[in-house]
């Protein structure tokens, strides 16, 4: 599983509380809540991070759709009636 190292970590004794309460009803430590949490932050923060670089390169490399860069058109014809 890795090596772990310990770390304080300062939480108000209301959520604190109701932190052991919630890992104990999960049969589960707080440490271990409290790593798929980081985790699960982390990589969702990944994700979105290695999302937005798509979708950035692909707007540096639109594909021609045939106007070979050209606008024949203006944007009031678009909006004619």
């Amino acid at each position: 599983m890795g090596n772990h190292r310990n770390v304080t970590l300062s939480l108000p004794e209301s959520l604190l509380r109701r932190f052991r309460v919630y890992a104990a009803s999960r049969n589960q430590s707080m440490s271990a809540l409290m790593t798929e949490a980081i985790r699960n932050l982390v990589e969702s923060e990944q994700r979105a991070s290695r999302a937005k670089r798509r979708f950035l390169e692909r707007l540096r490399h639109v594909p021609d759709r045939g106007t070979k860069g050209v606008i024949s058109w203006r944007r009031a014809e678009l909006h004619e009636r």
